[in-house]
């Protein structure tokens, strides 16, 4: 959850700085209509003034224009280079995504595997106590048993009786 938190976060940078980088676009895309609306009118202008006036208007104009074209050239710079920033940046969300998907995927998958060894060891623990039971009631019978074979022993004709606790090998001998 950490890291898919911290992925997130990320991404939400990411799109944030892509939005931020896309006004801009859109603000020197505005700019550049706007210089080209002040060029048309330039030009218009330029048709209605004496040809003496054209001279001077001409010059000015044509160190204007070189001045709006290098704003111009500036500004398509600057936007292809955001338009590079906005594919790479849209490569890492789409990763970032990726990652996300994956990440998910992995925690899911350990989850389900989690859940099914809980399962098993719950199962084993119900085999166990069943064994348990199962172990105890034969542990009962087999001392009920003994006890029965130690007193058929000991209760024949010509038989003494044991001074201490038998041990398992001293009733097969005096079985025998």
């Amino acid at each position: 959850t950490g890291a898919i938190s911290s992925l997130q976060r990320r991404m939400e940078i990411q799109e944030s700085e892509l939005g931020r980088i896309r006004s801009e676009k859109d603000l020197l895309q505005k700019q550049l209509r706007e210089r080209e609306v002040q060029l048309q009118a330039m030009r218009d202008k330029f048709r209605t003034l004496t040809e003496e006036q054209r001279q001077e208007e001409i010059t000015m104009i044509m160190e204007e224009e070189n001045n709006l074209q290098q704003v111009v050239r500036e500004q398509e710079s600057q936007l292809a280079e955001q338009k590079k920033l906005i594919s790479e940046l849209q490569e890492t969300i789409s990763q970032l995504r990726a990652e996300v998907v994956t990440t998910r995927l992995q925690f899911l998958t350990q989850k389900r595997a989690q859940k099914e060894m809980q399962s098993q060891v719950e199962a084993l623990q119900h085999k166990e106590l069943q064994t348990r039971v199962a172990l105890e009631h034969i542990s009962s019978k087999f001392e009920r048993y003994r006890n029965k074979v130690i007193q058929a022993v000991f209760s024949a004709e010509g038989s003494l009786d044991p001074v201490a606790e038998l041990t398992d090998n001293e009733v097969l001998e005096a079985m025998q």
